[in-house]
């Protein structure tokens, strides 16, 4: 994961190595719960179609450490998500197509916060979901059963050109901030995502908090241990901020990451050129 540490932390952040270990000591029970969509509903049941639970399986899990393969791009790569997150209550199976054969699986939580993704299509009883692994982009379509569906109001914007983070809730600003992001040689990856865990370092480092998105660096396979997966993150040196210096992920002032942490899990995120 691109933590965009000195290399004199590489060996002690503990985030990289955590996205290595177990992470569901990483991020409290209480930092999960708060990130998650406020009082979610039940979605609609499936109209036929594969089951929603998914039992121990050869599959490979859609998480960000994992690359999927048979499964359809997101075409639409710059549109604007409608904001409808679902939640498999236990792990689902994920579709190429409504019914299909399965090709990947979708665990309930990962990186130690409650797996909620954003919707990108919907027909009956099915759902096309943006999914955190690589390559960036890919989509799977999982059934509608045994999910629990919310809207997230929020979105957050980065413009690479401008170096600048927008937030927003509904039409309302909540605010713009200027932040540092990928160097040439390791640029912030393009297009739509997804805010895909909120972690608490408890080892104090550079940043209190990490809140990793459904996008990976295109130029690095893996960072510190991890899976190249960018994140937003918090940085000391304020002299960072409108500099493309970081490895692929977002550094941030406080006030823009405290509003970060409080947005639910799978809001979008855009990032533009």
């Amino acid at each position: 994961m691109p933590l965009d540490a000195p290399r004199r932390l590489l060996g002690t952040t503990l985030v990289a190595m955590s996205l290595v270990a177990s992470t569901a000591t990483t991020a409290t029970a209480a930092t999960a719960a708060a990130a998650s969509p406020a009082a979610p509903s039940a979605a609609p049941a499936a109209a036929g179609g594969a089951g929603a639970s998914v039992t121990a399986t050869a599959l490979p899990q859609a998480t960000t450490f994992t690359q999927l393969s048979g499964l359809p791009q997101d075409t639409d790569t710059f549109g604007k998500l409608s904001g409808v997150v679902v939640h498999p209550v236990r792990t689902v199976a994920v579709h190429a197509q409504p019914g299909g054969k399965p090709a990947a699986t979708l665990p309930a939580k990962q990186l130690g916060s409650l797996t909620w993704v954003p919707v990108v299509e919907a027909r009956k009883g099915w759902y096309r979901v943006l999914l955190p692994s690589k390559p960036n982009h890919v989509t799977g379509w999982i059934s509608a059963k045994g999910l629990k569906k919310a809207r997230s109001r929020y979105r957050a914007i980065v413009k690479l050109g401008t170096r600048q983070l927008t937030v927003m809730k509904a039409s309302k600003k909540l605010g713009t901030w200027t932040v540092a992001v990928g160097g040439p040689q390791t640029p912030t990856p393009v297009g739509r995502t997804f805010l895909l865990a909120l972690m608490s370092p408890k080892k104090k480092t550079y940043s209190p908090l990490i809140l990793p998105l459904g996008a990976h660096s295109q130029t690095l396979d893996t960072f510190g241990g991890g899976p190249g997966t960018v994140a937003f993150h918090g940085w000391p040196d304020r002299k960072v901020f409108g500099q493309a210096v970081t490895h692929g992920c977002v550094r941030v002032p406080a006030r823009a990451l405290k509003v970060l942490a409080g947005l639910p899990l799978g809001t979008p995120v855009l990032i533009a050129p």
